[in-house]
C-alpha cells in the first residue's frame, strides 16, 4: 500500500474484487485445501486490503470501500460451500467496517452480482451443464445472464459522492435472481 501511494498518491477508493470458486460438488467432496484457497482469496484478502486502505483513508477522513459479494451472500449453495460461506461473511464484514469507519467519513458497501458471463462462470454455461444454465435463466426474471459492464453503474455510484450517505449496504445486481 505504501508503494502504491508513493507512486500514485492516496487511495480514495478500494474495490475488493478478487475471486475464486471451487466447484467441489459440496461439503462431502470439498477438500480442506480448496476451502482454504477460497476463504483466503474471497474473505481474508478483503479484510487485509481493507485494513491497509482504511488506515490511509482514516488519516484523510475520506474514502470508499466496495466489496464484491454475491447472490450467495443471501443464501447457500450445495455445490460451492466455501464460496457461499466467504460471500456471506463479506456481508457481515462490510457491515462491521461500515459501523467502525463511518466516523472517519469512509463508506463501506458491497455489490451482490448474480450470474454474469465471466471466465469463472464459463463451466456453468458449457453444454455439459445445460440443465443448470437453463435453471439459472428460468429463475432470473431478466431471462438472461448479466454482462460484466452492467456492474459498472452500481460501482460508480458507490465510488462517487452521490453515495456519501450510503454505508453498510448490499446492492444486488442480479437481474432479479435473488427475489425468487
Amino acid at each position: 500500500m505504501q508503494e502504491i501511494e508513493r507512486q500514485l498518491g492516496p487511495v480514495d477508493i478500494l474495490i475488493n474484487n478478487a475471486g475464486v470458486a471451487s466447484l467441489s460438488g459440496g461439503i462431502l467432496q470439498e477438500t480442506a485445501e480448496d476451502w482454504d484457497n477460497v476463504i483466503e482469496t474471497q474473505l481474508n484478502a478483503v479484510f487485509l486490503l481493507s485494513k491497509l486502505a482504511a488506515k490511509s483513508m482514516a488519516e484523510r477522513k475520506a474514502g470508499k470501500i466496495i466489496n464484491i459479494g454475491s447472490m450467495y451472500s443471501y443464501f447457500g449453495s450445495a455445490v460451492i460451500p466455501s464460496y457461499s460461506a466467504a460471500k456471506g461473511a463479506i456481508v457481515q464484514l462490510t457491515k462491521s467496517m461500515a459501523i467502525e469507519l463511518a466516523s472517519y467519513n469512509i463508506q463501506v458497501n458491497a455489490i451482490a452480482p448474480g450470474w454474469f458471463t465471466t471466465d469463472m462462470t464459463a463451466p456453468v454455461r458449457s453444454p455439459e451443464m445445460k440443465e443448470m444454465n437453463d435453471e439459472i435463466i428460468l429463475r432470473t426474471p431478466a431471462g438472461r445472464w448479466g454482462e460484466p459492464e452492467e456492474l459498472v453503474g452500481t460501482a460508480i455510484f458507490l465510488a462517487s459522492h452521490a453515495s456519501d450517505f450510503v454505508t453498510g449496504a448490499l446492492i444486488p445486481v442480479d437481474g432479479g435472481y435473488a427475489i425468487r
